[in-house]
This record gives C-alpha cells, sequence and structure tokens, in this order.
C-alpha cells in the first residue's frame, strides 16, 4: 500500500507542475487551427504513439476538431523503408500538413531522432508546434517548440501518464468551453 500511496502522489503532483495558462495557450491554438480549417497533427512513438491515437481520436469525435496521428503500420514502415526510421515522421509531415495545422509532438526522452527531425520539418514549414517531454530539462526537442510541456522524471511510465493527462486535459476544457458556448 505504501508504493501506490507514494507513486499516486508523485504522479499527482508531477501532473500539477504545470501552469495552467500554458494548458490554456495549447488549447487556444488548438482551437484556432481548427477555426482557420486546418488540424491538429499528433506523433509520438511507442507508448506515446498510443497517447497520440487516443487524443487524436478524441479531439475528432468528442471535441469535434479534426486531427490525425500516424500510427498506421504500412505507412511507417514504407516511410521508413524509403527514407529512413529517422526520417519518416518529419517526411508524413510534409506530405500530409497544411499551413494551418498545429503539429503536436512526443518524446518521453525529448531525444527521439524522428522525432526532432518532425520538429524541426515543422519548423521550416512555418507551422505551430506544441512538444511534450520529460527527462532532461536541456533536451533538444524542448528548444524546438512553440509550446513545450516539459516534465521533471526521468521514468518513462510517469512522463507518459502525464503527458496523456495534460493533452485529455485539454480535449476536456475544449469540450467544457464549447458546451458553455451552445448553452449562451
Amino acid at each position: 500500500m505504501i508504493f501506490f500511496e507514494g507513486y499516486f502522489e508523485f504522479i499527482s503532483q508531477k501532473t500539477s507542475d504545470i501552469d495552467n495558462k500554458v494548458l490554456i495557450e495549447v488549447a487556444r491554438r488548438v482551437e484556432s487551427s481548427s477555426l482557420r480549417n486546418g488540424k491538429v497533427i499528433i506523433i509520438g512513438n511507442g507508448g506515446s504513439a498510443a497517447i497520440a491515437s487516443h487524443v487524436s481520436i478524441d479531439l475528432t469525435k468528442a471535441a469535434n476538431i479534426r486531427s490525425i496521428n500516424f500510427n498506421e503500420a504500412s505507412l511507417i514502415t514504407c516511410f521508413a523503408n524509403d527514407y529512413g526510421y529517422e526520417h519518416w515522421a518529419e517526411k508524413a509531415i510534409e506530405f500530409y500538413a497544411d499551413k494551418n495545422d498545429l503539429i503536436i509532438l512526443i518524446s518521453s526522452s525529448g531525444q527521439s531522432k524522428n522525432i526532432i527531425n518532425a520538429a524541426t520539418k515543422t519548423r521550416e514549414l512555418g507551422l505551430n508546434l506544441v512538444t511534450l517531454s520529460g527527462f532532461k530539462k536541456s533536451n533538444p526537442l524542448r528548444v524546438l517548440g512553440d509550446i513545450n510541456l516539459w516534465i521533471d522524471s526521468d521514468h518513462y511510465n510517469t512522463v507518459e501518464t502525464v503527458h496523456q493527462t495534460w493533452l485529455l486535459s485539454i480535449v476536456d476544457y475544449l469540450i467544457s468551453n464549447q458546451l458553455k458556448m451552445e448553452k449562451s
């Protein structure tokens, strides 16, 4: 029991270690992209890819904001085969991103080369970029975004849990705002 009490307290503290104004600004950029007929593109590897899928689906279905992710095996393996694994995500952005899109890139360590290359491509295209990372404060992904959500932890499950909580709280915030607008 002591393990779980400490674990959940740690997760709660890490989840709360963000300025809510930053989450509101991410939500504002998601809305802005949608209002300009853009979409949200979310990319990650492994557990972060699962988070990208979950958040992308919830944005589309529950918040009525177009969102996509690139977790289709044939797309990843085709692009990885043709361009190299380190370049598949940047090529996906190059092929699928439009001028009003918002890109969200997730890397627990902030050091995944394919995600860093995707961030660089996003910057080259002049698109809005939100990054989520953890581990070292000076990780390379963290310096590339317009908004950077960083968690001070080097435990993958903690970083991924907090990333998912932050992103899903943004989805719920957007839904809440939509409901308020409908009632007005």
